[in-house]
């Protein structure tokens, strides 16, 4: 075996996994969603804080899953980025601690690229590719010519459309991560096309902003305050009961299918330009990732203009869009393999800087 270990602390989700040659072996992964859900949202400095409390058991449970020993693992992946600082130094630190004690190579990884590549552990997708990558940070499109050849298209100018539903959520008084139930109610319902705008659509680029639909939806429910839940639901609450003894599960469920509706055909409209822009590439998959991507109207907005367009569309299984330990080995691996590495000089690149490449050759 040559084992990988891909370390992820980009932001809330401490997790961990091996692969050897493309193949999942062990993984394990802590969330913190009860951790940060009385706030809303993410809170950095809770996060790190976490991160480290959990990240030396979690290893140690994952070796012991595994069968193996620290001195069995060749190449160490870390995410180095982009991503909450604290959070990124934590696992960065674990990873270099690891590497001087081990001896094994240390490679950084782009968390927006291993996002991409995560679908690759489960199924093959022919290059050159279209990537749609969706997430609560970050909203981008590029052109995937090789494993390792990333080009962005577009992206978002403030906005992430994962920011967009947790806003709306947070709005509806839904627990954090709330994307999930407007996800869950809009499919009661079918959506009205005019009730929310399709966001910085009407232009002739790539990039994306969804500030201006976050703003529509708190206009909305300001003008009906029925939709704002007197209180938040607990943990494992059925939200569909509160809404049905409040009478407004039907007006619920309408609102949150508008708004699905609104942000995934915004996607559309980018990416089917997106695809005329780099037409000459011979693009032949379309592949969506990202903790978005497990939103279904998005996953079926996709999968029909890919098939539209003669594509296959690639989508991650729903436990591989959000952050998770394997897209980062499967990354790490593919890096090493091309022969490519870092020292321990690796530094973290926090939110809003561009992830360098900074690899070195490696040398036997």
């Amino acid at each position: 075996m040559s084992l990988t270990l891909g370390i992820e602390t980009s932001c809330d989700e401490t997790a961990l996994a091996l692969v050897d040659r493309g193949r999942l072996v062990a993984e394990r992964i802590a969330t913190q969603i009860d951790a940060h859900a009385l706030f809303g949202g993410v809170v950095p400095e809770l996060a790190s804080r976490e991160h480290l409390r959990v990240l030396a058991p979690l290893f140690d449970e994952l070796l012991a899953d595994a069968g193996i020993g620290p001195d069995d693992i060749a190449n160490i992946a870390v995410a180095r980025g982009p991503g909450l600082l604290g959070s990124l130094l934590v696992g960065l630190s674990f990873a270099k601690g690891l590497a001087l004690a081990t001896g094994a190579r240390l490679v950084g990884v782009n968390h927006l690229w291993a996002h991409l590549t995560a679908p690759a552990l489960e199924q093959e997708f022919e290059y050159p590719a279209l990537g749609l990558l969706v997430s609560g940070g970050h909203t981008q499109t590029y052109l995937i010519r090789s494993p390792l050849e990333f080009e962005v298209l577009g992206r978002t100018l403030d906005d992430a459309a994962g920011e967009a539903f947790d806003k709306a959520a947070k709005t509806f008084n839904f627990p954090y991560p709330g994307g999930k139930y407007i996800d869950m109610l809009g499919r009661r319902a079918q959506p009205d096309h005019s009730m929310f705008p399709r966001p910085y659509v009407n232009n002739d680029n790539l990039d994306f902003s969804f500030s201006g639909v976050k703003t529509a939806v708190v206009n909305h429910v300001e003008a009906h305050p029925h939709l704002r839940l007197p209180r938040m639901p607990e943990p494992g609450e059925d939200v569909e009961t509160i809404l049905t003894e409040a009478g407004v599960l039907d007006e619920f469920s309408l609102v949150c299918s508008s708004y699905n509706w609104c942000i995934a055909d915004a996607l559309r409209i980018k990416v089917e330009r997106a695809l005329r822009t780099v037409a000459d590439a011979g693009v032949r998959s379309l592949v969506v990732a990202g903790g978005v991507a497990a939103n279904s109207v998005i996953r079926s907005t996709m999968t029909t203009l890919a098939e539209t367009h003669g594509l296959r569309c690639v989508l991650p299984p729903l436990r591989l869009c959000t952050d998770n330990g394997a897209m980062i080995a499967i990354m790490g691996e593919r890096l090493v393999n091309a022969g490519w590495c870092h020292d321990l000089d690796l530094e973290a690149i926090p939110r809003g800087r561009a992830v360098p490449w900074d690899y070195r050759r490696i040398v036997e």
